[in-house]
């Protein structure tokens, strides 16, 4: 399972301290004129070393295209590339290789595969994300010729300076919003279009939690309160103050634009978009990675001390904005190509 999409499909390869990190992606439409420059600072915004609690490990990220391009403009074939790894200390990790990391993925991965890669967490390194963000800066530059923009913030983090300071780590909870969604994305029961960007939310390191609209507050509200009412703008004299949720009716004369007082449901209502803004919060937990001495075991079972050094993130979130808005890009690009296979051509 190292391949997410449908049409608009990523699969992505590499460890973090391996040779390279790379990816494939299919589906993307030809004679797109790939924007470099964009790519390239959506890369910036995920890199390394550019706070006192970011990772400190130095990449220069650069971008080898190895096909499915000619003179910058998209063949329509498989377009291949690949960033290679030049900040390696594999050896900063010699000391843990026979160690499980409290909350890591070392158990589970030597339990499931009977072998890890211990440099740094290999496969289940934020490393790997790198990958994501290309595929997802491609997908934007297609979604911005739709007029569909789309922003991540963070609406919650803990403190991350103090928390540096005592050896530790903080957690957070990102939004992220798109605009310009049209109507009627995303597939009955099990291709809901919030349960596509929940699997691929999910795919990311460090994620625990989801949801879409208001969410878990939505359980704690009766059904009245959390109905989002539908309203004819054009009766109710609003006008363009808000933007219709489906276009004008030509059977009824142009009198009919759709919308809703409410967006309770995060722009979504039936796993299909409804026109509104679907609004989505994703939750990750402190990175596990701490400089604080913790109990655990090594192989054999025996009881342990650990403090782990070295080069880590004291929160995910500040390089985690453009992962979600790139996975959010991935998901509504594949969504927009499937809501026409669907229909009579």
């Amino acid at each position: 399972m190292n391949t997410i999409g449908h049409i608009f499909r990523l699969t992505t390869f590499g460890e973090s301290h391996g040779t390279a990190i790379g990816g494939v992606i299919d589906g993307c439409p030809s004679q797109l004129k790939l924007d470099f420059d964009f790519i390239d600072s959506e890369l910036q915004r995920r890199k390394t070393a550019q706070s006192s609690t970011a990772s400190q490990r130095k990449e220069t990220d650069q971008i080898e295209w190895l096909s499915g391009l000619l003179d910058g403009v998209t063949l329509g074939t498989p377009i291949a590339f690949m960033v290679r790894n030049e900040g390696c200390k594999p050896d900063d990790y010699e000391v843990l290789k026979d160690v499980y990391r409290p909350s890591h993925a070392d158990f589970t991965y030597e339990q499931k595969y009977g072998f890890r890669d211990w440099r740094g967490g290999g496969r289940a390194s934020a490393r790997t994300t790198l990958p994501i963000v290309v595929a997802g800066a491609i997908a934007k530059q297609i979604l911005a010729e739709k007029s569909i923009v789309i922003k991540a913030e963070t609406v919650f983090m803990g403190d991350a300076e103090q928390a540096r300071k005592e050896g530790d780590t903080v957690g957070g909870i990102v939004e992220c919003r798109i605009t310009g969604v049209p109507v009627g994305l995303g597939e009955p029961m099990f291709g809901k279009f919030s349960a596509e960007l929940a699997h691929a939310m999910f795919s990311l390191p460090a994620v625990k939690g989801f949801e879409v609209g208001d969410g878990f507050a939505l359980a704690k509200m009766k059904g009245s309160e959390a109905n989002d009412t539908f309203i004819n703008i054009k009766d109710a004299g609003l006008g363009d103050a808000r933007r219709e949720v489906c276009p004008e009716s030509r059977s009824l004369e142009s009198r009919v634009k759709i919308s809703t007082l409410t967006n309770h449901s995060g722009g979504i209502q039936g796993g299909i978009s409804n026109g509104n803004d679907i609004v989505f919060r994703v939750a990750f937990k402190p990175i596990p990675s701490v400089a604080r001495p913790q109990q655990t075991v090594n192989r054999a079972g025996e009881p342990c001390e650990i403090a782990i050094e070295g080069r880590h993130d004291v929160c995910a979130l500040p390089r985690a904005l453009v992962l979600v808005e790139a996975l959010a890009a991935m998901v509504t690009l594949d969504e927009m190509i499937l809501s026409h296979t669907g229909r009579i051509l």
